[in-house]
């Protein structure tokens, strides 16, 4: 637990937490929405001494429509930034994730991808201009910080870098009406097969659809106690319903999408849709910031060639064995594949066909055990059918067995977590974080460590 939580509602507040925390010899963690998936926002893990800035009390909007831009403090969550573009337009979004009450300062800088990334890239892809202060207490932009920092902090998680205040981003056009389905299958109905055939299909549709898979268990129709799996197929079309009927049934048609199954919103509905809210909710819903979730377990995966039916079948089975909450399987392809591996600190774009995040949950430390040995058993099995050399994971969906930070060589020894996430760019990182930040100030579990 933190000695000190610091709620700055200035930038000259956080410049004197980095003072008197190097003074106190406390290590910082920077919260700006508290979803980190192994809470290293707000948590240590190795029990060293240390204070939070929680950038909370920081999260004003500005939207510029001239510019069609906006600045956006780091503590403003998703859905706030969301809120403030539609009192401004109705034809302008942002692709970034679709969970409203994420903090935008760690999902900008960790990649940050949502329901029209296919169309747009990622949200840090999004991203003109930044502020940070930097482990001198300096406060720069992104003339002042230069393009290797700017580079490192779009993807390369912010908090090894310095304290990141606000981000100016680009908005992105969408067309006044989108068109939304959600589609579920059980095995009994085929979803092994429509799955299967899902790989190949959801990376090559055009950039404006959107077709993710959640893979989840269910009661049985066949089997009175009994459980299946089931794969819903959920998909966002920016564009009308007789544009989008035509191109499934062309692409694919054993999907049997039918016109009653469509329906026509506006972007800022498939937001609250996706945020799992009723499009007729009033958009106030959106600043909601707080989220209750019980204690979980997340990895994730990338995958380049498609699975097999005896690969999924496997998979099935250890679903059955724990009813986990529902896999996200998150296609890519589109503008993911047409941007370089390089142009950001995250690698995961052509070649990839799809991501996975896998996820149990647990109702007490007693029960945590047992479920995350089923995870680390499931991630196991999955290891033949995913990437390699190395395997590959999202910085967002943070897994500290993947290795953690233990005393020196720094750079050598996070290798084990850092090519996974970052691949190639894992080493200009680490060179970026020797010019800004040679002592190593800004460090947790997981973070860039110098070269």
């Amino acid at each position: 637990k933190p000695n000190l939580i610091v709620t700055p509602h200035s930038l000259f507040h956080i410049q004197v937490a980095l003072f008197c925390s190097k003074k106190s010899g406390l290590q910082v963690r920077v919260r700006s929405g508290g979803h980190d998936y192994e809470g290293l926002s707000y948590v240590s893990h190795s029990h060293i001494p240390f204070l939070i800035i929680d950038l909370f009390n920081l999260r004003s909007i500005t939207i510029n429509m001239d510019e069609e831009s906006a600045w956006v403090q780091s503590g403003a969550t998703v859905g706030e930034l969301y809120y403030a573009i539609a009192k401004k337009s109705k034809v302008h979004g942002f692709p970034a994730g679709s969970c409203s009450t994420i903090g935008v300062g760690g999902h900008f800088s960790g990649g940050g991808f949502g329901t029209i990334f296919r169309k747009y890239g990622l949200a840090s892809d999004n991203v003109i201009d930044a502020q940070i202060i930097d482990v001198n207490g300096m406060i720069l932009n992104r003339t002042l910080m230069g393009e290797d920092l700017f580079w490192a902090i779009r993807g390369g998680g912010g908090s090894s870098f310095g304290v990141i205040t606000a981000w100016k981003i680009k908005l992105v056009p969408v067309p006044s009406k989108v068109t939304t389905f959600d589609v579920s299958r059980t095995l009994d109905q085929g979803a092994t097969t429509l799955f299967h055939k899902w790989q190949t299909i959801a990376p090559k549709l055009p950039p404006e659809l959107f077709l993710h898979s959640l893979v989840g268990v269910t009661n049985s129709a066949s089997q009175e106690g009994g459980k299946t799996v089931v794969v819903s197929f959920s998909g966002l079309y920016l564009g009308t319903p007789e544009n989008l009927l035509p191109l499934m049934q062309n692409s694919f048609a054993e999907f049997g999408l039918r016109r009653d199954n469509l329906t026509e919103m506006t972007w800022i509905q498939s937001v609250l849709h996706y945020a799992g809210y009723s499009i007729d909710e009033s958009l106030e819903v959106l600043l909601r910031r707080n989220q209750t979730s019980p204690s979980f377990k997340a990895k994730s995966d990338y995958v380049k060639e498609p699975i097999p039916l005896h690969g999924l079948e496997g998979l099935w089975k250890m679903l059955l064995l724990e009813n986990p909450p529902p896999f996200i399987f998150t296609p890519y392809g589109g503008i993911m594949s047409e941007i370089s591996e390089s142009e950001t600190p995250f690698p995961h774009r052509k070649g990839n066909l799809y991501g996975i995040q896998y996820m149990v949950n647990f109702a007490s430390n007693e029960d945590a055990p047992k479920h995350i040995d089923w995870i680390r058993r499931l991630y196991a099995y999955m290891t033949p059918y995913v990437s390699k050399f190395p395997r590959q994971a999202y910085l967002n969906y943070r897994d500290l067995d993947l290795g953690v930070n233990q005393g020196k060589p720094w750079y050598e020894k996070a290798k084990s977590w850092g090519l996974k996430y970052f691949n190639c760019n894992f080493e200009r990182l680490a060179l970026v974080k020797a010019r800004v930040d040679p002592g190593n100030f800004f460090r947790d579990e997981q973070s860039i460590p110098p070269l």
